[in-house]
């Protein structure tokens, strides 16, 4: 019988992400799961809030910061599940950890300032900030720190196998003859200069109000310079772009340059995988064989 309410595992879960090969990926849910979105969320309020603070829109001790921050850096899944309580009432996923938020600042003694929490932003101004800060914390984190593990790991074959000669071949056919260790060092090239490409990408975010205009923000204190606090707050307090000018939402330009980026960089990958396929095919490898590993069911009789 078909069991409709299933408790989530790697066997019940949609999607072979968290499926399947949840093992592998499990380390990018701090980054890009729900609650590592309302997470991030809860950070840019709470950073937004400070930064007001500091400005002197209220007082605002230092001795507060770290409660503050607490509020995102203990966050647990348990304090997201009652968010999405809150979201049920409200219908609404931002205002929703506005909510959460102004709850919390009543044992700190902060009730007073609740009202400057999401002063004048739309939600996109969360969203905006939210997703490029996780992005780019999950590339400096954990992509990068895995894609320089495998050129270094390249450069280490390249130079071990530097004098190993080699058939090489054109359209299939035998042609010159080459060194494996130089065919390695090609795909060092080609992710370096990928990954050159990869750090002038920045990682933007849009933050401005409604439409962008900072039109709440100046009517309110008209005597600011908003365009510049916009750029403080999102350059040096969250060490993103900040998108200027802009609509309600970010461009997301710099977005997909980034992904194209990480496309091609793939694609380099998938063409290492290739010729290693047809090397180990034409007898120049052999694979090692772990112990109780079967890779196909149809090929033990090779073996």
């Amino acid at each position: 019988a078909i069991q409709p309410n299933m408790d989530l595992s790697p066997l019940t879960a949609l999607s072979p992400i968290d499926g399947r090969y949840r093992r592998q990926l499990q380390h990018l849910a701090p980054y890009f799961s729900e609650y590592a979105l309302i997470r991030y969320r809860i950070q840019v309020e709470i950073e937004y809030f400070i930064a007001l603070g500091e400005k002197k829109f209220f007082p605002l001790e230092r001795v507060h910061h770290r409660p503050l921050r607490a509020l995102y850096l203990e966050f647990t899944p348990e304090k997201a599940e009652a968010i999405k309580q809150i979201e049920k009432i409200t219908n609404h996923d931002v205002k929703a950890v506005e909510y959460f938020i102004k709850d919390k600042f009543e044992p700190l003694g902060l009730s007073q300032y609740k009202e400057f929490i999401h002063f004048g932003l739309t939600s996109q101004d969360i969203n905006n900030t939210a997703i490029p800060l996780s992005t780019k914390e999950a590339f400096e984190k954990v992509y990068l720190p895995s894609l320089v593990n495998v050129i270094a790991k390249l450069k280490e074959l390249g130079m071990e196998w530097a004098d190993i000669p080699m058939l090489a071949r054109t359209h299939g056919q035998p042609a010159s003859p080459t060194r494996l260790g130089k065919e390695i060092l090609v795909f060092v090239e080609r992710l370096e200069e990928q990954m050159r490409l990869l750090f002038n990408i920045p990682f933007a975010a849009k933050f401005g109000g409604a439409t962008g205009n900072y039109n709440a923000h100046h009517v309110a204190y008209p005597q600011i310079d908003w365009k510049q606090f916009g750029d403080q707050f999102v350059e040096e307090n969250l060490g993103l772009h900040h998108s200027f000018p802009t609509t309600q939402i970010e461009h997301y330009d710099h977005f997909a340059a980034f992904f194209d980026a990480l496309k091609r960089i793939n694609t380099i990958i998938i063409d290492l995988d290739r010729d290693i396929w047809t090397y180990v095919s034409m007898d120049y490898f052999k694979q090692k064989i772990k112990a109780g590993e079967i890779g196909s069911s149809a090929v033990q009789h090779g073996r």
